[in-house]
């Protein structure tokens, strides 16, 4: 299976996943520079699967299945021309194992796709951070990061955004000696300024940086209470003060 990325807008990525005979897009927000994909490499696509119903990630959507004449996959008919709504379970799509969860907390209805130890989770989790709270609340997100924390290490995450370094921003603020965020701050740095993605990134990395995995640490408990005494050191509270945080921060 190989995953090729799409950049769309100003920090969008859209997934191209060729395996075998199937050619996936995922969350294709504009048809443009899928089309453009599609004539550079020759690859016809079979199926577009979609993470949840935001402009930037279905504008394309309508178009592209029309022109190739193709299903769509989703949640439900927030996503344009929708022919095949998904829950959570086990599926076989161009006859490749695919994994959805149900993982709200951007959305209400928001989907990720677990294909080969790949993880396509849109706007849920992000290297280094996660999505805001657009329709869930913080005890459905922090669930939904919860279970993709449990994914084994070697899992490949590609989010949906270009967001690292910014992430990466704030997560220094919290715990500015953080080795490990120190040494993937530079390492994205350098990634951009050579103008390549810095994803995938993987769920073991995550787990050992990425402040949103880490609410029950105590290095990142006592940082988020340094910046709020009052927050309580429950999970759910350090999770919702730190999400709070992170929306506010410059």
């Amino acid at each position: 299976m190989d995953t090729h990325f799409i950049p769309a807008f100003t920090d969008n990525y859209i997934y191209a996943v060729t395996a075998g005979t199937a050619c996936w897009v995922i969350d294709p927000g504009a048809a443009e520079p899928v089309l453009d994909w599609i004539q550079q490499y020759r690859c016809p696509p079979t199926a577009i699967l979609c993470t949840h119903h935001h402009a930037d990630h279905v504008g394309g959507v309508a178009a592209l299945a029309a022109r190739f004449k193709i299903p769509v996959y989703g949640a439900n008919t927030r996503i344009p021309a929708l022919t095949h709504p998904l829950q959570e379970g086990k599926y076989a799509i161009d006859g490749v194992p695919v994994t959805i969860m149900e993982l709200p907390g951007h959305t209400r209805d928001h989907l990720v796709y677990l294909v080969d130890q790949q993880l396509f989770c849109g706007d849920t989790l992000f290297a280094a951070g996660c999505g805001r709270l657009l329709e869930g609340t913080p005890a459905q997100m922090l669930r939904s990061l919860d279970r993709l924390a449990a994914l084994p290490d070697a899992t490949q995450v590609y989010c949906a955004h270009e967001y690292t370094l910014g992430n990466l921003r704030f997560a220094r603020h919290l715990e500015p000696d953080h080795p490990i965020l120190r040494d993937r701050q530079r390492r994205a740095e350098r990634q951009r300024l050579a103008g390549r993605p810095t994803l995938p990134s993987t769920i073991g990395l995550e787990r050992a940086s990425n402040p949103f995995l880490r609410v029950r640490e105590p290095s990142l408990i006592a940082a988020v209470q340094a910046h709020d005494i009052s927050v309580p050191n429950d999970p759910l509270s350090i999770f919702t003060a730190l999400r709070s945080w992170k929306d506010q921060f410059q």
